[in-house]
């Protein structure tokens, strides 16, 4: 039987903990005005977190008449959060305070021996992240992973992820979760991208929003209503399987996807190969194009057009407020200008093209929103049901400050 005492004060917990989260610095009787709870109700609540280390004083109002108050926040030290972006050529790992902050990040080649060892490695980058702050592993509470997948739910396997060698074969969360010996999460990378632009730059303001990656791979993340659309089986995005571009029905796109065979890296640098015998990074051809290359201009404006009447077919179904374009190649300036008018030879309305403000650290942010928002469930909430408390994003200029 269901105690509703003890429902009774978790939910109390969470309030004040949401209160104190989100408008911290705050006095206890600002609280219990927010919250509705008895201003003695609510000094128990601070009195029990402050003597447990989660919240602190940082001084007392000012500018009132007659006694000053004591004015509580977060302690952003008291525990830790992990998030990692995992990619086929390199793997990032920031650790982030209870307020977001990011303590700590690494970054190394992502090991070809793909499977196992990539959980190796990034149980390995995680300890010594914390090694090198002197801080203690335990105060590591939850860990997100982003993968350049689809996380099967029932195996743990990690699919459509053809750059991560043996991934698809091991129960990667699991293994993930016996390496840290911590609660871990597993999100496709685009998602948390998505999550992680939503949570820095567009919160409350656009809510229906698509991020599109361009990079090793193409996929989208789709935020609706401030949420997530994973789709049935975790594969909502997935539109480097779009049907145009390459033939959609050769092997190889049923693998790789026709869109993604037309627009990603390989397909830029083949192309270009192609058209010119010489062999150029994609770099070196967005160089080339800037320097006049006929070639190279061919090659982009080609991709351009493929991934305008992408973002046509995503906003024909979902309508976003804005899509916001990120990856290695898509993040590139000059790239989204070729994209803007692809758009309007396909699509009768406008649709807003932003490039991306976090650059490669999208997805971080995004993996450090869920993984907050899962400590802080845990820590205030006791696991209650539809439990949910809402982390304020730092300020962009920090973060970025912080990650560079």
């Amino acid at each position: 039987m269901i105690d509703p005492t003890n429902i009774s004060r978790r939910m109390t917990l969470s309030s004040v903990v949401q209160a104190i989260t989100t408008y911290g610095p705050i006095s206890r009787a600002s609280v219990a005005k927010m919250t509705g709870l008895s201003k003695q109700t609510v000094s128990e609540v601070v009195a029990s977190l402050e003597q447990d280390g989660w919240v602190q004083t940082v001084g007392r109002t000012e500018g009132n008449i007659g006694r000053r108050a004591v004015v509580y926040e977060i302690v952003p030290e008291a525990a830790l959060v992990a998030s990692v972006d995992l990619g086929g050529t390199k793997v990032r790992v920031a650790l982030c305070n209870l307020s977001g902050a990011v303590v700590s990040e690494i970054m190394e080649p992502t090991v070809q021996t793909g499977g196992k060892d990539v959980v190796a490695q990034i149980g390995r980058i995680i300890h010594k992240s914390a090694s090198d702050l002197d801080i203690s592993t335990d105060k590591i509470r939850v860990a997100v992973v982003g993968v350049p997948g689809v996380l099967d739910s029932a195996s743990g396997n990690i699919n459509m992820a053809p750059n991560i060698a043996g991934i698809d074969a091991i129960d990667f969360p699991t293994l993930m979760q016996e390496s840290l010996g911590i609660e871990v999460l597993v999100e496709n990378d685009v998602n948390l991208a998505a999550l992680g632009e939503h949570w820095m730059t567009h919160q409350g303001e656009k809510d229906d929003l698509v991020f599109l990656s361009i990079g090793t791979g193409i996929g989208a993340g789709l935020v609706i209503g401030g949420q997530l659309v994973r789709g049935a089986t975790g594969a909502a995005g997935e539109i480097g399987y779009l049907p145009f571009g390459a033939d959609p029905y050769e092997a190889e796109s049923l693998t790789v996807g026709a869109l993604e065979r037309m627009t990603a890296t390989n397909a830029i640098k083949g192309h270009y190969l192609e058209l010119t015998g010489v062999q150029k990074s994609v770099p070196e051809v967005f160089d080339a194009a800037l320097a006049g290359d006929a070639a190279a201009e061919k090659v982009l404006t080609q991709a351009a057009r493929y991934i305008g009447r992408a973002i046509a077919a995503i906003a024909a179904v979902v309508d976003p407020a804005c899509v916001v374009i990120g990856g290695s190649i898509g993040a590139r300036h000059e790239f989204t200008k070729l994209i803007e008018p692809e758009i309007r030879k396909c699509f009768p309305r406008q649709i807003p093209i932003e490039v991306s403000a976090l650059g490669n650290h999208a997805a971080l942010a995004g993996g450090t929103s869920i993984a907050l928002s899962r400590l802080h469930v845990a820590l205030f909430s006791g696991g209650l049901p539809g439990a949910k408390i809402i982390i304020p994003a730092p300020q962009l200029k920090t973060y970025q400050e912080d990650v560079a």
